[in-house]
């Protein structure tokens, strides 16, 4: 897919950072703190820390909770990837139709709510996905 083909809709457009980013950016602050005063895990914004939550989200889906019971872990998981992934590429949030996902500033897209769901079904990263975008397109 090209960039050219990847850009979002008018609509879309419309609602960019800091619009789109308000709720990623809460989604990731809450999983920071509820990590901390919960499991006792600092996250900082670091490709780094996505290994820990890399291996957190691995932990889970050993223990087989449903995915419902989930979900908004995940959605905070997978938003706090993208932050990570905007602080060291000056990535935008982009959201539409009650998706949110990240451009990169060479004009790529990048889904990682979506990649937190995928590994929870034990096919995906956010370590690799945060490799992936931080790399020269």
């Amino acid at each position: 897919m090209t960039a050219q083909a990847a850009a979002p809709s008018q609509a879309a457009r419309q609602e960019t950072r800091p619009n789109a980013a308000a709720k990623p950016v809460r989604w990731a602050a809450d999983a920071v703190a509820t990590l901390r005063e919960g499991a006792r895990v600092r996250l900082d914004y670091s490709a780094q820390s996505l290994w820990r939550v890399d291996r957190m989200i691995e932990e889970i889906r050993r223990e087989g909770p449903p995915y419902e019971a989930v979900e908004g872990a995940l959605r905070g998981f997978g938003a706090y990837a993208g932050e990570v992934i905007v602080r060291q590429t000056g990535a935008e949030w982009w959201a539409t139709g009650g998706e949110h996902w990240l451009r990169t500033p060479d004009g790529r897209m990048w889904d990682p709510i979506d990649e937190a769901r995928r590994c929870y079904g034990g096919h995906g990263s956010l370590r690799l996905l945060c490799r992936d975008a931080t790399a020269p397109g």
